[in-house]
């Protein structure tokens, strides 16, 4: 079975780009934006914000719950996983099973929050620029009480405020015990 890492962290934080790059970096793999299952959904897409009705709840479970058994089948099928997706209050729930499975990384960007809010404003068209730079500080608030916790659980937690993709992406391969 080939290995599945699990990319996180708030808005803005480099995930997707990371994470594209990270699965770039091996001959068989899959790139899993777990937003992009989300985004599927047509017609009464629940957004997150400060406040988690059941609905959205129930959204994000299911695509998790999905993201997590496509990235078993094309693991078990040969090609390494990179699924991406947000830190949550919820503290990921929906990974723990799969993070408790050999070769499996989970990793946190966490660049400063102004870092992340500068690469935000350089890719976020200006009307959507608010709601995410508001996710931001949400995200931040959440995410940095559970930094340490995350750290000790075995977590890959990464300051990526001053490092370039290529260095990131090297520094979750070794972690993950693999050359290159």
């Amino acid at each position: 079975m080939q290995p599945i890492f699990l990319v996180v962290g708030g808005p803005g934080v480099g995930k997707s780009t990371t994470s594209r790059a990270l699965a770039a970096s091996f001959p068989s793999s899959l790139h899993l934006p777990v937003d992009d299952l989300r985004h599927m959904v047509v017609s009464g897409l629940a957004l997150p914000g400060p406040e988690w009705g059941a609905e959205l709840i129930r959204q994000i479970r299911l695509a998790r719950d999905v993201a997590v058994r496509t990235a078993e089948a094309y693991a078990g099928a040969g090609f390494t996983v990179v699924l991406d997706d947000f830190f949550d209050p919820r503290g990921l729930v929906e990974y723990r099973e799969l993070l408790s499975r050999p070769g499996t990384v989970g990793v946190v960007l966490y660049p400063t929050a102004d870092e992340a809010r500068r690469r935000n404003a350089a890719r976020t068209a200006p009307e959507e620029a608010g709601y995410i730079d508001t996710a931001i500080g949400h995200a931040y608030a959440v995410l940095a009480p559970e930094v340490g916790r995350l750290a000790a659980e075995g977590w890959l937690v990464l300051d990526t405020t001053d490092m370039e993709v290529a260095a990131v992406v090297a520094a979750i391969r070794r972690r993950a015990g693999i050359p290159g």
